[in-house]
């Protein structure tokens, strides 16, 4: 695979063929499937990414790879769904990082690599330590600049970054941790109470100044840039002049103490979490902007999405307030549409059809493959993979994807499965959890009549509960390290 992708792309240079697009791939974290003012949000400024879809296609029914964050990053970098996928559930390792994807595992990174692109990662990784065989800089990436581990991303001021191998020490002294309390001797009424959770050095901005600085150094050549954010995952972490404009619109917004545990407090949570998103969104008009000076606009593809949905975190991130997942059932963790369904968004002038809208069930897997097409590389798509390419989608030559079904499976939050089969849905839950009286059982919905997952029809319908049930079992595959009992 690899020789053939590289031969093709050096040819085609060879004979002054034109040059491959760019890809710019943000991937946002934990940010709802109504966030975006796109999407319906009414409270949150996002206008850069509002911009984006009035450029170019939005979807409607795109699924993140699972609703947590490891796993998900996982479909997305193997192209292989979570009954395949070697990582299926966060599994932190000491000291630091989570549980690596093998060296064998072939990554959305080295595909670019092989094609001849400068390949660059910019904020969480959560796939491996560093020094593992999952490392950024071992998958295909060429340059590194963030968090390695999720579990430190849980701070926005950490005393350090990883650029590449090394350490890179930021300038928070000292640094504010992710999971901490105010003082028993604070007073919660006081908003300077919480100035304790603030810092001098916000990582993601210098993580923003790193990618327009890998942008810049590889204008004259292919380039993929993935700019995975921690924005806007909890810790409530946001500079007070982003906090500042929310903060005069009269919300009635009380303060999150953590007396009941979770991340640091926050005297206006609802005014920091819709100023985080902003700042993500000016993060984002930022490297918009870039491509535009830099004259690589037309020829950039432009991916934003998320990892999975908004928090269930209600004191922290209050999701009826800002309706964040609207219509939809399910949060963060659970295989209802809320936990899983995300925003996506793409833009490509001039081959995607501005203000263009689909519908097609498609998720994190789909994206090796339709790269691999829209690059124009020429190769075959691995057999391993379970996606299929977008690219007739995004550029208009079908409305409809050849897709059989979509398979989830989750094994955190008692043990899940989904699968998605034309208009229907097959739900499981709670199938590890002790003492579930029935853990196999399958909950059927129609999501084109019942988004919000409402009415359970399997009594109704048992054939077609009966065709999930059978792909459930044939798309499972046992793993040592995320056993699910009684799958397995």
């Amino acid at each position: 695979m690899a020789a053939v992708l590289l031969v093709h792309c050096a040819a085609a240079r060879a004979e002054g063929g034109p040059r491959p697009p760019n890809v710019v791939f943000i991937l946002a974290d934990d940010l709802g499937y109504r966030e975006l003012g796109s999407y319906g949000q009414e409270k949150i400024r996002t206008p850069n990414l509002d911009a984006l879809a009035a450029e170019g296609m939005r979807f409607t029914r795109h699924y993140s790879g699972s609703p947590v964050c490891a796993p998900s990053r996982c479909v997305l970098m193997t192209g292989r769904h979570p009954g395949h996928a070697w990582i299926r559930n966060n599994r932190p390792v000491r000291p630091e990082g989570q549980e690596p994807i093998p060296a064998s595992e072939l990554t959305l990174a080295e595909v670019f690599k092989n094609m001849g692109y400068a390949t660059g990662a910019f904020g969480k990784w959560g796939l491996g330590p560093v020094g593992s065989s999952g490392e950024p800089n071992s998958q295909g990436f060429d340059r590194f600049f963030g968090y390695n581990c999720q579990a430190k991303a849980h701070t926005y001021y950490p005393e350090s970054l990883w650029s590449d191998r090394e350490i890179f020490p930021l300038e928070n002294s000292p640094p504010v941790p992710g999971h901490a309390g105010l003082p028993d001797s604070a007073d919660p009424q006081d908003p300077a109470s919480y100035d304790i959770f603030k810092g001098d050095d916000y990582a993601p901005e210098r993580i923003n100044l790193e990618a327009l600085r890998f942008i810049q150094k590889n204008r004259d050549r292919p380039f993929f840039l993935y700019y995975p954010t921690i924005i806007p995952h909890v810790a409530l972490h946001v500079p007070d002049g982003e906090l500042r404009p929310y903060l005069d619109l009269g919300w009635e917004d009380p303060p999150f103490t953590r007396q009941n545990g979770g991340y640091t407090p926050h005297f206006t949570p609802r005014a920091a979490y819709a100023a985080m998103i902003s700042l993500m969104d000016k993060y984002v008009g930022r490297v918009l902007l870039q491509l535009k000076i830099l004259g690589l606009e037309h020829n950039t593809i432009v991916i934003f999405t998320s990892d999975n949905g908004t928090t269930h975190l209600r004191q922290e991130v209050d999701y009826d307030f800002f309706n964040s997942v609207g219509e939809l059932r399910g949060l963060k963790g659970q295989m209802y549409e809320g936990g899983i369904r995300v925003p996506l968004i793409v833009r490509w002038p001039g081959r995607v059809a501005s203000g263009s809208v689909s519908d097609v069930v498609c998720g994190f897997e789909d994206w090796i493959p339709t790269l691999i097409e829209l690059t124009g590389s020429g190769a075959a798509v691995p057999d391993h993979l379970d996606g299929v390419s977008l690219a007739g989608i995004l550029t208009g030559r079908t409305a409809d994807l050849t897709r059989p079904f979509l398979y989830r499976e989750f094994q955190g939050y008692g043990g899940q499965q989904a699968v998605w089969l034309g208009p229907w849905k097959g739900v499981r839950k709670n199938i590890i959890r002790r003492n579930t009286p029935d853990p196999l059982t399958v909950e059927l919905y129609r999501l084109d009549t019942d988004p919000g997952e409402t009415d359970d029809l399997a009594a109704a319908f048992p054939e077609i509960r009966d065709r999930i049930v059978e792909i459930m079992k044939s798309e499972h595959t046992p793993s040592a390290l995320f056993p699910m009992s009684p799958l397995d």
